[in-house]
């Protein structure tokens, strides 16, 4: 039996768990004030406080580690798969090589996690893979190129899953995946591949806490206005916007609430962000010309019935509609590395 322990730090948690191979037997979220983390001049400054958090609780309760599991951040361009930790990811992360995102902590905490157990450590389909065929990285100027990143841990493993439950080869299998949660990651995946995707920190549709696509001559006009600076901006489109900007709250479980007790203006919210989310699904089917087996949603968002069917009943005209409610992360996580540990995937090299 392989112990493997997971680590997967968020905007505002990080979460450690202990899976005995398939099975998650322990673990922990450590909820971090949010004011706490803002007050950190960069990023790296929260390295520490989540290191002492999930080191205080792996002392107290995990023995045996035959690998360390992280979620990886925004790395170079890479294949998917599970990558050995090694100094060349360390340094990419610690650049922040494509963008600030607390998922470029993981690595690092693998490594010190892995350090005191005397075990590797790896991550698994790390947001920066790139999958994406040629016509899908032209933006509408040379200068912006469209990016490779997603929440490619979850749309890989929803490609699975969803492969098996439709009774189709996975290399065989033409989907669109829609991750749903404090970011949202829309896909056209063929065989296994993400072969197009929305950039979840600046395109698509807005979320919890996130613009997605803006008006363009708008946005410029507000960048240039004198009104914010280069960070309030960056927070306005990423940890400032969505539901949070609309209603006050970053929370579909308050906005909901708000909802049945008669709240129409949060109705409407809640349905505009149901719409982009059908209107990116709907654009995706064009890059499979139609050719769709399962229109599959995922993530946290997808336990909410109320969003799910406002997405469903614009949708379902393309193909079956699965829906995989809830964060699967986590087991995604130890699955990649398990592959490894028993020869079934090999350790790529970053």
């Amino acid at each position: 039996m392989h112990h493997i322990l997971v680590v997967n730090p968020g905007s505002t948690t990080t979460k450690i768990a202990l899976f005995a191979d398939e099975t998650q037997v322990s673990g922990q979220v450590f909820c971090h004030d949010a004011a706490a983390l803002r007050s950190c001049s960069t990023l790296w400054d929260q390295l520490e406080p989540r290191w002492q958090a999930v080191h205080g609780w792996t002392s107290r309760h995990v023995r045996e580690v035959s690998a360390v599991a992280a979620t990886g951040g925004l790395f170079r361009p890479v294949e998917g798969g599970t990558y050995a930790v090694n100094e060349r990811m360390l340094a990419d992360a610690r650049a922040n090589r494509q963008g600030q995102h607390a998922s470029n902590l993981g690595c690092a905490l693998a490594q010190r996690l892995a350090s005191a157990y005397g075990c590797p450590a790896f991550v698994v389909d790390p947001v920066s893979v790139d999958e994406f065929e040629p016509l899908a990285r032209y933006s509408g100027h040379p200068l912006i190129p469209r990016r490779s990143l997603s929440h490619a841990i979850s749309l890989h493993a929803t490609a699975r899953r969803a492969a098996r439950q439709l009774g189709v080869p996975l290399a065989a299998s033409s989907m669109i995946i829609a991750h749903m949660g404090g970011g949202i990651s829309v896909a056209p995946v063929r065989g296994g591949r993400i072969i197009d995707a929305n950039d979840a920190s600046s395109d698509g549709p807005f979320s919890p806490e996130r613009t997605g696509g803006l008006p363009l001559q708008p946005f410029m006009d507000l960048c240039f206005s004198g009104s914010y600076s280069e960070a309030q901006m960056r927070t306005l489109v990423m940890g400032g916007g969505g539901l949070l900007a609309y209603l006050g709250t970053n929370s579909a479980k308050e906005a909901e609430e708000r909802i049945h007790a008669g709240d129409e203006a949060a109705r409407e919210v809640y349905d505009a962000m149901a719409y982009q989310i059908a209107k990116e699904i709907g654009a995706m089917a064009t890059v499979l010309a139609g050719r769709v087996d399962a229109v599959v949603l995922t993530g946290g968002l997808a336990a909410s019935a109320l969003l799910v069917n406002s997405v469903k009943k614009r949708v379902d005209f393309l193909a079956p509609v699965l829906v995989f409610p809830g964060e699967k992360e986590m087991s995604a996580l130890a699955e990649g590395v398990l592959a490894v540990l028993r020869g079934e995937a090999p350790a790529l090299e970053y």
